[in-house]
This record gives C-alpha cells, sequence and structure tokens, in this order.
C-alpha cells in the first residue's frame, strides 16, 4: 500500500511541475466551457429565443408600416431601430450600417404601400366575388404584391435570414387577412346590391344593405390553429428541462478536458522511460501493476476536479455573463458516479497510449487528435442528430459521447441512475480494454511484471 501510495503521489507532484500540463487540463476546459456557452447561448437567442436588432425604415409612415411595426415588436423576436445617433434612419444610412456589419438586417416599407395593399386588396375582393366567365376587373392588369425589403449583411449565414423573414412574414399574414376581411365586407355588399337590384325597388335594397352586417376587421387577425411547443416526455416521467447551451456545453467540455488527459499523463510515462526513471523504480521491490495503479488513480483524481470546476462554472460563473444556470437535477450520486466512470475511461486511454508510442511527440499528437476526433463524433462539438447519417452510425463508437448522452439524460431528461447505467457500463469496458492492453504492453516491455 506504502508502495501505492507513493507512487500516486509522486504523479501529482510530477504533474504540479507541469504548467503547462495543469493549464491544459484546468484552464483550458474552463475557458471552452465559458466561451462556447455564451457563443452558442447567443445563437440560440438570434434564432428565436430572443430579440435581433434590425434596422426599421419606414418611407410612408402611413396604416402599414404602422401595423408592421406593432406586430414585429408584439412578437417579441426583433427589437427595431428607427434612430441613430438621434437621427431618424434613412435608406441610405441604413445599407451603409448594414453593409459595414453594424447591423445584420433592415427592413424597409417602400412609399405609397398602404394604397398599393388597399388597391390590391380590392382587386382581390373583386376576384373573389366574381361568378363564373365575368372579368372581375374589367379586363385591367392585375397589380403586383406590395413590395417589403428586407436586406441583410451577405456575411449573415442562411438559419439567422430565416428566421427575420420568417417573422416578417408572420406579421405581413395578419395584416393581409385583415384587410382582406375589410375590403371582402365591402364587396359583398356591393354584390348582394347587383343581385337584389333587379327584384326590389332601390329603397328596399338600401335597406336591407342597412341591415346586412359588416365582417369585423379584426376577424383577420384571430388565429385558428394554436402551436405550442413542448418538451416531450414520456408518461410518468418527471418534468423535463427545456434545453439550453449551458446543459449542453458544460458536460460536453468537461468530458473534452477529462479526455484530454491523455496528454500529460502519455508524455510522463514516455519521459520517464526516456531518462531512465522507470528503469530505475521497476529495479526496486514494487510490483508493474502498483506502478500503473499509482499512474491511474492520480489522474483519476484529477480528471474528478476537473469535472467538479466544470460544474461550479455553470453554476456560479456562466449565470454571471447572462446565460441560464446550470441545472443539475436531484440525482447527484448518478452524476458523481457516471463522472467517475468516464474520469477511469480517460485515465485508461491515457495510459494505454503511453504504453503504446515510442516518443512524446507522437503521443501528444496522436493522443490529442484522437481525442478532438472522437469529440466531433460524440457530439461534443455537434449534437449527433444534425450530422450526416453515416456519421451518427459511427457515433457510437466514441467514449466521449457516451459519457455526454449519460449527463444529458440527468441533467436534461431528469433521468436516474438506472436510466444510465448502460453509458456507465460502456465507460467502464473501454476502461477495462484499455487498462489491459495498457498492462499487456507494459508488461512485455520490460518483461517481469514485478
Amino acid at each position: 500500500m506504502y508502495k501505492f501510495w507513493a507512487t500516486f503521489c509522486k504523479e501529482l507532484l510530477l504533474l504540479s511541475r507541469d504548467k503547462g500540463g495543469v493549464l491544459v487540463l484546468f484552464v483550458m476546459p474552463a475557458v471552452l466551457v465559458l466561451v462556447v456557452s455564451l457563443v452558442q447561448n447567443n445563437v440560440l437567442e438570434a434564432t428565436g429565443e430572443g430579440s435581433i436588432r434590425v434596422l426599421f425604415v419606414d418611407h410612408e409612415e402611413g396604416a402599414l408600416g404602422e401595423k408592421i411595426r406593432q406586430g414585429l415588436l408584439s412578437s417579441g423576436a426583433l427589437a427595431l431601430v428607427s434612430e441613430l445617433d438621434g437621427k431618424p434612419v434613412t435608406d441610405g444610412v441604413a445599407r451603409k450600417a448594414v453593409s459595414r456589419g453594424d447591423f445584420q438586417f433592415c427592413i424597409l416599407i417602400p412609399e405609397g404601400a398602404t394604397a398599393a395593399l388597399h388597391r390590391r386588396a380590392g382587386d382581390f375582393a373583386e376576384r373573389a366575388m366574381a361568378g363564373e366567365g365575368e372579368q372581375a376587373t374589367s379586363g385591367a392588369a392585375v397589380e403586383e404584391a406590395v413590395p417589403l425589403t428586407v436586406f441583410f449583411d451577405p456575411t449573415v449565414q442562411g438559419v439567422f435570414r430565416t428566421a427575420v423573414t420568417s417573422s416578417l412574414e408572420r406579421v405581413v399574414q395578419g395584416v393581409e387577412a385583415e384587410e382582406k376581411a375589410r375590403v371582402l365586407s365591402a364587396s359583398l355588399k356591393k354584390s348582394v346590391a347587383r343581385i337584389l337590384a333587379p327584384r326590389l325597388s332601390p329603397m328596399a335594397v338600401g335597406q336591407a344593405l342597412g341591415e346586412f352586417p359588416d365582417l369585423q376587421a379584426a376577424w383577420g387577425r384571430e388565429s385558428l390553429l394554436a402551436v405550442r411547443p413542448q418538451v416531450a416526455a414520456g408518461e410518468g416521467a418527471k418534468a423535463v428541462l427545456m434545453p439550453n447551451a449551458v446543459q449542453q456545453n458544460v458536460p460536453a467540455w468537461a468530458l473534452f478536458g477529462m479526455f484530454f488527459i491523455v496528454v500529460p499523463l502519455s508524455g510522463n510515462l514516455i519521459r520517464e522511460r526516456q531518462e531512465g526513471t522507470l528503469q530505475r523504480l521497476l529495479s526496486i521491490p514494487v510490483s508493474s501493476g502498483s506502478l500503473l495503479a499509482g499512474k491511474l488513480l492520480a489522474y483519476v483524481a484529477v480528471c474528478l476536479v476537473q469535472f467538479a470546476l466544470m460544474l461550479l462554472v455553470g453554476k456560479t460563473l456562466l449565470p454571471l455573463f447572462g446565460t441560464p444556470v446550470l441545472e443539475l437535477g436531484d440525482q447527484i450520486p448518478a452524476v458523481a458516479f457516471l463522472a467517475l466512470c468516464a474520469a477511469l475511461a480517460a485515465a485508461g486511454y491515457g495510459l494505454l497510449i503511453g504504453t503504446l508510442v515510442r516518443s512524446y511527440e507522437q503521443a501528444s499528437m496522436f493522443g490529442a487528435v484522437s481525442v478532438v476526433v472522437a469529440a466531433a463524433l460524440g457530439g461534443i462539438m455537434v449534437p449527433v442528430y444534425v450530422m450526416p447519417k453515416a456519421m451518427q452510425a459511427l457515433s457510437i463508437l466514441s467514449p466521449l459521447g457516451w459519457g455526454l448522452e449519460g449527463f444529458l439524460e440527468i441533467f436534461v431528461r431528469r433521468a436516474g441512475f438506472l436510466d444510465i447505467i448502460d453509458n456507465a457500463l460502456s465507460l467502464l469496458v473501454f476502461f477495462a480494454l484499455t487498462l489491459a492492453i495498457a498492462w499487456a504492453s507494459f508488461y512485455r516491455r520490460y518483461r517481469g511484471g514485478r
């Protein structure tokens, strides 16, 4: 036991002297969690979770522009900016501001839009009320749709353009329905008068039209169908949380940092071998198993400290920057057990690389690249469900994916210990395989396993 404890303390001492390794293990994951969570949180807000600042230029300042303005503001999807430096935004100023990247979007209401809307709505009503074979507009050309322009920064990606144009289209559809209801009511009276005129006296026709009800314009604004987004949960399941960037990124990048322990762990093994330290250690009465176990548990302890630090960042630091607080749920034992399994898998992989490769350069390059590849496949960088089918099939091979799926089960779906047992067992099997291969390689290379 003393030999094992001495090896354990030696590894921690060596790691504490490696300032670069400490930065890689503790500072890098914290920075990644902070930066990626803030970036993705703003992306979610910009694509429907919050308001996008948009320039709004209304050349007409009529009823149409005001209705669109009020509709966009009430939706909460866009924050409209009509003044810059205390002056009204003009077409030219708006285009320059967007082209420079100061704003990403501008909505332009053209002059005469309200009058054009009324004319087009009237034409629509005439055609709607016309009988078969009648010329609704006496052969006149149908006026084109009123153009509402949305111009945008060319560097803006399609998902953001869709978010803005979809918000504008929803408001425009409401305005159109209201205007159609208004003109349809007037056209309906005209059609009734035309039908009754040959049969009744003008006085009777006027009396009938006076009793004919008007369609209320507000009728066009009323929704017949309602879309209510909800988070799916099985029957009898606990209430699940609305997923956010924090719940995805804190466990994701914590796992990434834990598996990045492969660089300092394998590096220390190789340096001991190259400097002759390992041969001297093997010359004393200590077994190779004790040496590997001391190294393994020292780095498992480091991984657990890493993970606890990442949880602390999610609970205390990220909310200071405006993100949601990381919700751990009420299954803390399950979180701790899964973290231990992930730490064992990460340390086992580090031992495997350290015993198989020949040089520090090989260990640092192959270890780092393999962890990045496993992270990409496991959904750390991009969620698995948005990957191509072939990549989704490969994602089941990533130990980081197993760990991330388990943590999301706990944090988002409010799963319990039994729900993540498959993920935990997969990590433990991975640990057992890597440890067995590492021990066999170590034993064969140094003959004896004392």
